[in-house]
């Protein structure tokens, strides 16, 4: 597929909490990935608002290790607090995703160029992004490298499945559903030989309400997009 690509994520530690869970006190990290931790990664390589990366799956590569480390969170009141986080460590992932065009952004349709997106992305990965990676949060520092999806010897090669229960998918934002409500989306994957096939997000069930949100836009920013496409025509 012209619009897919794949990609390698490595880090020392990395931490997939359910962001309903990070308003303070301890964290601990999901075993895998969550959809939106992978969805951000790709932003990070390379993103605009003309399209929206879908994660297709992804492939877990070492044992699944974790790490407790002592923390002094700030707080709200003002000062710290103590807490214990506990962060996967030695990681490495094998993902493949792909990006669809953002129906709620007729505005941008003379961008939908497919081979040059493809090309630009492919471009970004060999390069390690165009932004900062993170695995689920700030002091989890990632690094992308190209690979191809499948290829050398996973950690969970033949291991069968594995469930793993109700788990945070992503959130469902306002300027990609055309609403003006933030939900939360979860799902229960299986981990089938060491690979995880993500549902799309679409075809989550079960859904929460966070809060009323209004799409804001980049065209939103005082700048006239229009204006700028004639410059560049």
């Amino acid at each position: 597929m012209r619009n897919r690509i794949d990609f390698k994520v490595t880090g020392r530690f990395a931490l997939f909490t359910d962001p309903l869970t990070k308003i303070g006190g301890e964290k601990c990290s999901y075993h895998i990935p969550t959809y939106e931790a992978l969805k951000g990664v790709a932003k990070s390589v390379y993103w605009k608002p003309t399209f929206i990366w879908v994660i297709d799956k992804v492939r877990i590569m070492r044992r699944i290790r974790t790490q407790s480390k002592s923390m002094k969170p700030l707080v709200f009141s003002g000062g710290n607090s103590l807490a214990i986080y506990t962060y996967l460590s030695d990681v490495e992932y094998q993902v493949q995703a792909h990006f669809e065009w953002n129906e709620h952004r007729a505005d941008l349709s003379v961008d939908r160029d497919i081979d040059k997106h493809w090309h630009v992305a492919r471009r970004m990965v060999d390069k390690g992004g165009r932004q900062d990676i993170f695995l689920g949060t700030r002091e989890c520092q990632g690094y992308v490298e190209t690979c191809a999806f499948g290829e050398g010897e996973g950690a969970y090669d033949g291991y069968g499945d594995l469930e793993y229960g109700l788990m945070f998918h992503g959130f469902d934002y306002p300027d990609e559903t055309g609403t003006t409500e933030l939900h939360s989306r979860f799902w229960r994957p299986v981990m089938r030989d060491g690979v995880v096939e993500f549902i799309k997000p679409e075809e989550c069930t079960i859904r929460k309400f966070v809060r009323e949100m209004k799409p804001n836009p980049p065209s939103s920013n005082g700048l006239q997009e229009e204006g700028l496409w004639d410059e560049l025509d």
